[in-house]
Order: C-alpha cells, then sequence, then structure tokens
C-alpha cells in the first residue's frame, strides 16, 4: 500500500520538478510548453512542429508562441532541450555495450537533498522504518527456536526421539542458507517491498503448514521451507538500512536493527515457554504465525519501498509518459540484467570473496558465535533443568538472560558514534572504526562460557549461570554488529555477496550443529561441553585487534576491498 502511494507521489514531484526546472531556464514561462497530465500530449504537439531534429546541438532555442502552436526553430528539438533542463539528468550517448538507440537521459535525483530518495527523509521516518524491518527479522529469528520449548512433547507424539525432533530446528536454519542466496537477487530486480510482503506470506504458509504436519516427515520438510522463505527479512535487512542511512549514522542505525533482530532467536524459547499449557505442542507454530501475520501487516501497512535503483526507475516512467520521450531511463534500465544473470553474480562472487581474509575470519566467528548459541537450545535442560530441577518452561524463561546481554550492548552505542564521527570530523574514516564494538565484547564470550561452565552445580546459586548468559548475550551481539558493518563497509557495492556467504555459512553450520547439540551433551556433559567451546571462543577473540591493527594493509591488498585513502 505504502509502495502504491509513493509511486503516485513520486509522479506528482516529476510533474512539480518539470515546472520548476521550466523557471530556471532563460526562456519566459509563457513561451515554455506546458507539460500536462495527459500523457504529455500538447509537449508531442509542440515537437511535431519543429522543424529541426533531435540532433545534439545545444544552440539556444527561439520559442514563440502563435495562437495555440508553438514554433521552435532550431535545430535541436523541445524534447531534447527538455533533457538537458531538468535537474538532476544527465544526457549522453550509449555505450556500446548499452546496445543502439543514441542519447540517453540518465535519471538521477534531483540533488543531494532530494525528498525522493530515501536518505533524505526524516530521521524518525528512517528510524521507524528499521524498526519495522526488525519486527520481522524478530519473528522469523523467534520462528527457528520456538520448537525448542516444545521438543520433548512433539517427539513423544510423532513416536521419536528427541535428536530427530531437533532437526526441525536445524533444517530450518538450512532453509535460511539456502534462501539467502536468493533473497538479495530477487530484492534488487523487484525491489524490497515485494519481497518482504511475497516471502512473508509465502514462509506463514508453510508455519501454518507445520502446526497442521501429520508426522515428523511433513513437519520436517515444512520447517525448512519456511526457513527459506523466511530468510528474506535477515538477508535483505543489511540492504534496507544501507538504502535507509549513510556510513556516520549507520554507527546507530545498525544496532537499532540488529539488537530487536537478533533478540528473536533468544526470546523465541521464551515465547514457547508455557504453550504446552493451552493443549498441544502445536500452538508454538500457531503463536509464531500470529505473530508473524502482525508483522507482514506492518509491512504492507507502512513500510514504503527504500531501494534507490526501484525508485529511479519509477521516476523515470512517469519522466517518459508526462514528457513522451522514452529516452529517460534510470541506469537499472540502461543495461538490463535479468534475474538469472542476478543469481549466477550471487552463486559465483561469495566463493571469491569466501577467499578474503576479512569475509574468511569474520564468517568463521560469527560461525563459532552461531554454534554455541544454537546449541544452547538443546544444552539448557542440561545446564538448568537437570541441575537445578527447574521446571521445562521455567528453563526457557531463562533465555532472557542472553537477551538482556544484548540490549546492555546498546550502551556502547553513543561512545562508538563519538568515535566514529572524530574519525569523519578529521576526514580520515576508516572501516576499523567498526572494530570498537568487536574489541568491546570479544573477551566476554571465553569469560561467560568459563564462568558457566565451573560453577554450573546445584550448591552455587542458579543466578551465576544466570549472569554468565548475560554476558555472553553481551558478547555475540557485539561481534554480530562489527561483523556486519565492517564487512559492509570494507566492501562496498561487493558486500551484499560477501553478507550472502557469510550467512549461508553461518546457518548451514549452526543447522547441523542443533542436531548434534543433544549427543554432545548427553555425552560430555555441560561442563565440559561448555569448555570446549569457551577454548574455541579464546582462539577467536584476537580477530578483531589483529583487524584493528592490519585491517587496512589487508584491503589496500584486495581487489574487492575499499582503501578508504
Amino acid at each position: 500500500m505504502q509502495s502504491l502511494l509513493q509511486y503516485r507521489r513520486l509522479g506528482l514531484a516529476v510533474q512539480k520538478q518539470i515546472q520548476r526546472d521550466h523557471e530556471k531556464t532563460n526562456y519566459p514561462s509563457s513561451h515554455l510548453p506546458a507539460v500536462p497530465e495527459d500523457q504529455g500530449q500538447v509537449l508531442q504537439d509542440a515537437t511535431n512542429s519543429s522543424n529541426g531534429t533531435d540532433s545534439e546541438d545545444d544552440n539556444p532555442m527561439d520559442l514563440g508562441r502563435i495562437g495555440s502552436v508553438i514554433t521552435v526553430r532550431t535545430q535541436n528539438s523541445l524534447r531534447t532541450t527538455l533533457g538537458h533542463a531538468l535537474t538532476g539528468i544527465h544526457a549522453r550517448e550509449r555505450l556500446t555495450h548499452e546496445g543502439k538507440g543514441g542519447k540517453v537521459f540518465v535519471v538521477g535525483w534531483e540533488g543531494e537533498s532530494d525528498p525522493s530518495n530515501p536518505r533524505n527523509w526524516s530521521v524518525a521516518y528512517r528510524a521507524c522504518i528499521t524498526l519495522i524491518v526488525s519486527s520481522i527479522g524478530f519473528v522469523v529469528g523467534a520462528a527457528s527456536s520456538a520448537d525448542t520449548a516444545i521438543l520433548p512433547q512433539a517427539a513423544a507424539e510423532f513416536g521419536v526421539s528427541d535428536v530427530v525432533e531437533s532437526m526441525t530446528i536445524g533444517l530450518y536454519l538450512a532453509g535460511y542458507a539456502v534462501g539467502a542466496i536468493f533473497a538479495g537477487p530477487l530484492s534488487e530486480t523487484f525491489g524490497r517491498n515485494a519481497v518482504y510482503i511475497s516471502t512473508m506470506i509465502i514462509y506463514m504458509i508453510f508455519i501454518m503448514a507445520s502446526a497442521l504436519a501429520p508426522n515428523i516427515g511433513a513437519q520436517l520438510s515444512f520447517r525448512f521451507l519456511a526457513g527459506a522463505f523466511g530468510a528474506t527479512p535477515l538477508t535483505c535487512a543489511g540492504g534496507s538500512i544501507s538504502d535507509l542511512w549513510p556510513t556516520l549514522e549507520k554507527t546507530w542505525s545498525f544496532p537499532l536493527y540488529a539488537i530487536p533482530g537478533f533478540g528473536g532467536p533468544v526470546l523465541g524459547p521464551v515465547i514457547a515457554s508455557y504453550i504446552i499449557n493451552l493443549g498441544s505442542w502445536r500452538w508454538s507454530e500457531w503463536i509464531i504465525l500470529i505473530i508473524s501475520g502482525v508483522g507482514l501487516g506492518l509491512i504492507v501497512l507502512f513500510q514504503p519501498e527504500t531501494y534507490p535503483p526501484l525508485l529511479l526507475v519509477w521516476k523515470a516512467k512517469h519522466l517518459r509518459q508526462k514528457t513522451c520521450d522514452d529516452r529517460f531511463r534510470a541506469e537499472m534500465e540502461i543495461v538490463e540484467s535479468t534475474l538469472w544473470s542476478r543469481l549466477k553474480i550471487a552463486l559465483t562472487r561469495p566463493l571469491v570473496l569466501a577467499l578474503e581474509p576479512i569475509v574468511l575470519f569474520m564468517t568463521l566467528y560469527l560461525t563459532v558465535l552461531y554454534i554455541v548459541l544454537f546449541t544452547f537450545l538443546d544444552g539448557y535442560p542440561y545446564i538448568f533443568q537437570r541441575v537445578y530441577g527447574t521446571s521445562q518452561g521455567l528453563t526457557n524463561v531463562i533465555f532472557t538472560g542472553i537477551f538482556v546481554g544484548i540490549v546492555l550492548a546498546s550502551f556502547l552505542v553513543p561512545w562508538v558514534y563519538r568515535i566514529t564521527k572524530e574519525s569523519f570530523g578529521r576526514n580520515a574514516f576508516v572501516p576499523e572504526v567498526r572494530l570498537w564494538f568487536a574489541m568491546l565484547g570479544a573477551p566476554a564470550i571465553p569469560i561467560s562460557l568459563f564462568w558457566m561452565a565451573w560453577t554450573d552445580f546445584d550448591t552455587i546459586s542458579i543466578w551465576s549461570s544466570i549472569m554468565a548468559s548475560v554476558l555472553l548475550g553481551y558478547g555475540i551481539i557485539c561481534i554480530f554488529m562489527t561483523a556486519y558493518m565492517y564487512i559492509i563497509d570494507s566492501y562496498e557495492v561487493y558486500a551484499a555477496s560477501a553478507l550472502t556467504f557469510v550467512t549461508f555459512t553461518r546457518y548451514m553450520t549452526a543447522g547441523g550443529m542443533t542436531v548434534v547439540g543433544v549427543p554432545f551433551y548427553e555425552n560430555l556433559g555441560p561442563h565440559m561441553t561448555l569448555t570446549i567451546m569457551a577454548c574455541i571462543n579464546v582462539l577467536m577473540t584476537p580477530i578483531p585487534y589483529v583487524f584493528y591493527k592490519y585491517g587496512h594493509k589487508i584491503r589496500q591488498r584486495s581487489k574487492n576491498a575499499v582503501s578508504w585513502t
């Protein structure tokens, strides 16, 4: 709905721009042709009355009005002159690879303060849009983990083991990995909104099918498909934020998305913690479906289109209609890129960028963290329920501790923003400034895991392990925010491909590890399992510090990275 209104508003803005730019020319307004709403017929008639052709001589026109007919005594047509006069329109000849057709008027924004440019919308409006995207990211994330709260009941109904039933979580995450490959190219072809809405509808259908699944095979299949279509909010959110916010403002706007969005997987078990009291484990899926419907409603009613190339396509279409000149084209339209060509790039370029040290090690770090987080879905009954005798519902509520830590990381945002702003003031911004979040949060992860591993005894207060989970949540969100912002600033135009590799790898690996989480905790026990994960994270901790010191040299040697110098 907002996209339709936005399209109409853009048409009115184009009409007003044409009138404004007429006034800026050297010709009296009474001598300039009107551009009426009826597809520019008056302008077309005026052009047809010209005694010249569309040559590119920019000599001034001598316009005179004879009755109601405009005559043009020049070699330059009225429409060509209009194309040169409009602000933000770049007239040039088509390049060889752009095909035939002579001159083209490349449509751009009407200056840096063009109100149609998403980055020029008010801060409050952009913040609301970011939170709407975050809301659907939250709900698809919650769907990934909510089933852990009813795992024993679902396993009993289908007559399978807890390990088999845990595959509902693993396959959902694997679906994320597969869907991430296609979500980006689709959003860059059809726009963010169309992809958000269409995939959310299909995602909700498969969530409903999971709630009605008659057997374990159907449930596993539907959960995988739900994950594949639910990947869009997580994959395209980075693009939406990039559409809305310039580099400096990303310092606080990305946490605005990441903190609520990352809370989804953590609060999923909390949402479904006492669902069994409603009479059936299937209510876990029904409640996720209801929340998803609310998120979809927000997107449909309030979310505008934010993808700038598509907005310029809309603007070019309005210009073609109002001037009857087919040469007005957005950059995206000049060289047509098919969906298949975009998919080929989406499938091949991430493999090339996987060899980049920044992408490789940030992916490795995030993958390790996601293994810790999603194996906790299987591990909390061993860490809390078996040690302290907490109920199944209360055990899942304890996941709130991780979310509290995630929220606490927001207190770092003003300080990191000040450091980033100072670097802009010195005209010395480098992507490594994004690493402050990680450097302040990385040590917290192994500390929290060791803390939880060796205080998880019934002789020690349960609050010790809960406080350790708070510290873990703080550290994980710091690494997550850093990894995304650092990759985006380091690779810019290739960032989408780099993040596709990051998303695919971490979700596919985390999905596999979720399935082995139960035997891991069962055979080794929570003390050794958490100790092993803590030791692995000790090896990961130096990564942000190494990049802070040597990242600029790594980027200088890369063919794909941005040097910012």
